[in-house]
Formats: structure tokens, sequence, C-alpha cells
């Protein structure tokens, strides 16, 4: 009870004021250099407002997740290297976006650093690919389940093999976050519930009836693989999808933490909007005081 009154409050604090506005300085925070680590689903892309001097096309936002964190925590250096569309690779390799090259992002990480955090994963299994999929497919036959069909045709779970893979070189990338950074908290994110239970919300979300279910299953592995790296590596997990039961897609627009294809608040499609955002940052916030 007392952790769904602290989402509660962290989504109506940051709906009331900017991350800036909370950033007073203390005289004794609990970490001195935060560096934040990982996707879109960190950045904000499509949130206001985008972080001043970031590359354009990684999307960075003042109210994604990693700004209210270190906002909260007051941490006196901030670094945000994270980037809409990266991927486990672009965490040792420089990434060409929009606008610029986001440099590999491993390159923020000092000695000194005594906060990380980690959101990763969901480009390597084909994200965007898999919902493009499963709406092309859900319109076509909107009873059945053809994007389960279409991602299993070879006899092979296409996207569960994927995140088997990112799993493991998320550990193995992990491992060496804690070399680089070896005072550092680390804290893995997992990613905010996309679908409800149930056939889901057409057409809002036009997936077929049975590919709710399957894709729901898809994000539930990747988060699974993702608390496994974080166990066998000695960080933090943070597991937003676990609170995210009527705040899917699917929910009220006011009850939403990820907009759906149409969105109905500032946000990329399929991604966390403000609300969200700060119910992440809550959690995580929860896991730098562990």
């Amino acid at each position: 009870m007392r952790l769904r009154a602290l989402l509660a409050c962290a989504v109506a604090v940051a709906a009331a004021a900017p991350a800036s506005a909370t950033s007073r300085p203390a005289a004794e925070p609990a970490y001195q250099r935060y560096v934040a680590l990982g996707d879109s689903y960190a950045a904000g892309p499509q949130i206001p407002e985008p972080v001043p001097g970031s590359v354009p096309g990684c999307g960075r936002s003042t109210a994604g997740y990693p700004a209210l964190l270190a906002a909260w925590l007051r941490v006196p250096t901030f670094v945000d290297v994270t980037c809409s569309g990266a991927t486990t690779a672009h965490l040792t390799g420089p990434q060409a976006v929009s606008g610029g090259v986001n440099p590999a992002q491993f390159t923020a990480l000092t000695p000194d650093t005594d906060l990380v955090t980690l959101t990763i994963g969901g480009n390597d299994m084909g994200f965007g690919r898999i919902v493009e999929t499963c709406a092309r497919e859900g319109r076509a036959d909107p009873g059945g389940a053809p994007c389960r069909a279409y991602f299993t045709r070879s006899g092979t779970d296409v996207p569960a093999a994927d995140v088997a893979a990112a799993g493991r070189r998320t550990t193995a990338l992990l491992r060496r976050v804690h070399e680089l950074a070896p005072r550092a908290k680390v804290v893995v994110v997992g990613y905010a519930r996309i679908l409800p239970e149930g056939p889901g919300c057409w057409p809002l979300m036009p997936f077929a009836a049975g590919d709710t279910a399957y894709f729901d299953s898809v994000e539930r592995r990747l988060n699974d693989s993702l608390a496994a790296a974080a166990a066998a590596t000695g960080s933090e997990h943070v597991d937003p999808y676990r609170y995210g039961t009527g705040h899917d897609a699917c929910a009220a627009p006011e009850r939403r933490w990820v907009e759906p294809l149409l969105p109905a608040s500032p946000a990329a499609v399929v991604h966390p909007n403000a609300r969200g955002m700060a119910a992440v940052a809550a959690l995580a916030w929860l896991a730098a005081h562990r």
C-alpha cells in the first residue's frame, strides 16, 4: 500500500512541476555522479520538454525517469546518455541518429560514478518491428492470432529467441558496467506494462484478439531476462510491469502510463508518457535507497 501511494504521489508531483523545479541542492546527497544508460523507454521521446543540448534524434526528455530521479536525488553530476533506438551494441559503440551521433554510452562511465541506471533490450528483440507486424496482421485477422503465427512460422519463436540472446548480452555488459564504475549502485530498469489481459483495445492497439496475450508474453520474457541479468551481476532490479495493471495502453487516458498507437498524451506511440515515467522514477528511487 505504501508503494502504491508513493507511485501516485510521484505521478502527481511530476505532473505539477518540471524536473528542474525540484533540483535544489542538498548538503549531503546520497549520490554524487549518476549516469543513465539505455533506450527510448528511458529517454522519453516526445514528452515535453527536450533536454537542452542533447542529440535531437535521441529524444531525451526532462520528464524521462532518469531526469526525474536525478532531480529527486539532487545529484550534483547527472550524465544522461540514453538514446531512442539504442540496442546493447550502442552501449559499447556509437549510434547514428537524426541530428548527430550518440557516442558509445559506456564512455560516460567513470571510476567515481556511484549510480547507474540501465533500460535496454527492447530494440534487440525488434520491439518496433513486432508492434508494426502485430498491428498489420491484426487488421487482416482481428479474431485470430496472426502475429504469433507470423513469428513462429519457422518452428522457432523468433522474439523469444531474440530476448534470450539479448539477455545474455545484457548480463555480459552489466559485468562491464561494474568494472568501469566499481563504486556504483547499478539499477536495471524494466519495461512498463503495454497491454492488459484479455482481447485488448481495438483500434487503439489494433492487435488481433489472440495476439494481445502473445505480445504481452514477449514483454514478460524481456522483463524476466532483465531480472535474471540483474541477479547474475549483483545489480538492483526495478520491474514497472508489476505495477502496470490498469495503467496499460488500453486504460483510460488519465490512467495510462503507456500511450497506444493513437496517443492522447504527449509521448511516442507505445511508449511511456509523463505519468508512466514518474511512476518508473519512483520505483528507481526506492531501488537507489535499498
